[in-house]
């Protein structure tokens, strides 16, 4: 099937952006960790180990516990 020719002078992804930002939505860009970075894993199990049993890491599971919808959703 042909692809309609729209002639507003964007490119496809300028016309994607636009019709995100029309949706109220904001373009996020973000540097994280990379998991396969050296040392990475270490780190990773050194700041759980300190999170472990804290009050902070209890609350934080019971409230990912109370939001989940499991409910026949299989991934």
């Amino acid at each position: 099937m042909p692809r309609t020719v729209v002639e507003d002078g964007l490119n496809k992804f300028q016309r994607y952006r636009s019709s995100k930002r029309s949706r109220g939505m904001k373009l996020l860009r973000m540097w994280v960790p990379d998991p396969t970075a050296p040392g990475f894993a270490e780190e990773a199990r050194g700041q759980a180990a300190l999170l472990r049993g804290a009050p902070e890491e209890i609350e934080t599971l019971a409230f990912i516990e109370a939001v989940a919808d499991t409910d026949g959703w299989t991934p």
